[in-house]
């Protein structure tokens, strides 16, 4: 099952890359550009396997030399990004609707995150439930990521509804 870890420590994001998580987004929204590329860099340094993404900021991304990006719904279109961006570079997009994942995947998204599926102690937003998301990651070809109160517990029913794997914030926080 791959895994999706979105968080703004670095002791976490690096207890994610030594737990193999393929994906780790840095998404610290309140730290300077300064401040965040160094955050990055040091994910980076400490990432063995897992493929470090920068929240939002293309600019740090590719300047500290991180694996891709990702995108709020509404913002620049990854296409854009693309024409910039090194080969290989990802590029996902946080989606919570049928028409921002179409848009995400006309636009050139390597996979987007979706949701929330189940009610997240994170944000206080209604979920869509495990149907809504199954009809969602069926009507693209990009890989879907269920994120919102996704837990070991709930994964496996994620999966089998077509998620391309598990994406949160509190699954991967330090116990």
């Amino acid at each position: 099952m791959n895994r999706y870890c979105i968080t703004d420590a670095l002791d976490v994001a690096a207890r994610a890359a030594r737990d193999g998580v393929e994906m780790i987004q840095i998404r610290a929204k309140d730290l300077s550009a300064r401040a965040l590329s160094d955050l990055v860099r040091e994910a980076v340094a400490n990432a063995r396997q897992s493929k470090i993404l920068v929240n939002t900021r293309a600019d740090v991304a590719l300047a500290c030399g991180a694996h891709g990006v990702h995108l709020p719904a509404g913002s620049m279109a990854p296409d854009t990004i693309r024409r910039i961006a090194p080969p290989g570079f990802l590029i996902g997009v946080s989606c919570h609707t049928m028409e921002e994942l179409w848009a995400a995947e006309r636009e050139g998204a390597e996979f987007a995150v979706y949701g929330p599926v189940f009610a997240s102690v994170t944000k206080s937003v209604n979920p869509i439930g495990i149907e809504a998301f199954r009809e969602a990651a069926a009507s693209v070809r990009l890989p879907v990521y269920a994120l919102g109160g996704v837990t070991a517990r709930n994964a496996a029913q994620c999966i089998a509804a077509g998620a391309a794997g598990i994406a949160g914030i509190s699954l991967f926080q330090l116990p």
